[in-house]
């Protein structure tokens, strides 16, 4: 097994240069928000979604452009908005008066890359139709089933602020997302930065592609390939299984947990940790990187009662507890 660490750690080593390429031109544009930059990268190694939570302003739907910029592959940004169809969002059958047929007209969603800005805007409908895209990677019109091209990623944002015209996501579907990000605002020297680079009404920043589909492909291949010790499997299951039965790990937080994490969590935790390996140059996991990922996988698949919410208790408080709790291996 050493041996084949050893390869892995030398072809982490060569691709690095072509991850951080794509933080380089990513930072051309995008100053600080290195978190989100990093679980931007995790999502497209992973072959998963993400939804990011954020006021307005903060960059959300510019971070996504510019990382679907990095990339020779196709885009679409979908605005979604409360009188938005299934139809407007996959596609349509179009009938021919004059041949008596059924065309099919495919809709945004046939892109690698998917911005759907402000997702929580749209009906039940429509994100019933999106939810079969993400986790089948296909949609159906009419009778026929069509598969999505690979690369396939949803990048989600929603606004918390603003809940007139808005329609929650279900928790069946924020649970298909990978990773939930909650964006805070830039520190003082980052909004000097963002200032000086974007206050000029004629600035514009050029992004060079950098990534095509083969190389997303081979680098998702290599993240598969890296090392994950059974003990550090363990722990993940530990973290996972501590969501459920905290008093197992000496938690008293069982009052506060309505659902704990489900079997999808630790998978993407097990993923999340391989990505995180690789952005990091290492061709095995450590618990440092589980531990770094899991916030962000975890949230929002904990579901908190009412009792955690009157003592003003967050699922993300929950997890940091679970992280300070469950042993490390």
């Amino acid at each position: 097994m050493t041996v084949d660490v050893r390869q892995i750690g030398e072809l982490v080593e060569q691709e690095s240069i072509l991850l951080n390429r794509i933080r380089n031109e990513i930072g051309k544009v995008i100053v600080g928000q290195v978190r989100l930059v990093d679980r931007l990268l995790v999502a497209l190694l992973c072959n998963n979604h993400v939804l990011i939570e954020g006021v307005p302003g903060l960059a959300k739907t510019l971070a996504v452009t510019t990382l679907a910029q990095t990339i020779q592959a196709s885009f679409q940004r979908i605005q979604f908005t409360p009188d938005l169809l299934p139809g407007d969002l996959i596609g349509t059958l179009i009938y021919n008066p004059k041949t008596g047929d059924f065309t099919t007209k495919k809709g945004p969603i046939f892109a690698n890359v998917i911005l759907a800005d402000e997702i929580n805007r749209a009906p039940a409908k429509v994100q019933s139709a999106l939810l079969e895209a993400m986790q089948e990677r296909q949609v159906t019109i009419g009778s026929e089933s069509y598969p999505l091209d690979e690369p396939f990623i949803v990048l989600a944002t929603q606004n918390p602020i603003e809940q007139e015209g808005t329609y929650p996501l279900p928790e069946a579907q924020i649970d298909r997302f990978m990773l939930k990000l909650s964006i805070t605002y830039p520190g003082k020297e980052e909004e000097l930065k963002i200032l000086n680079r974007m206050s000029n009404s004629a600035t514009e920043i050029v992004v060079d592609p950098v990534l095509e589909p083969a190389d997303i492909m081979r680098l998702r291949k290599l993240a598969d390939d890296i090392y994950l010790d059974e003990k550090i499997a363990e722990y993940i299951v530990n973290l996972v299984n501590a969501t459920r039965n905290p008093a197992e790990y000496r938690l008293d937080i069982g009052d506060l947990i309505r659902y704990g994490a489900s079997p999808r969590a630790t998978i993407f935790l097990a993923m999340g940790a391989r990505a995180c390996a690789l952005l990091a140059g290492r061709g095995y996991v450590t618990p440092q990187d589980v531990k770094t990922i899991a916030p962000d996988v975890l949230g929002h698949r904990v579901i908190v009662t009412y009792e955690a919410e009157a003592e003003e208790k967050t699922s993300q408080d929950i997890v940091r507890q679970v992280l300070d709790m469950v042993e490390v291996p």
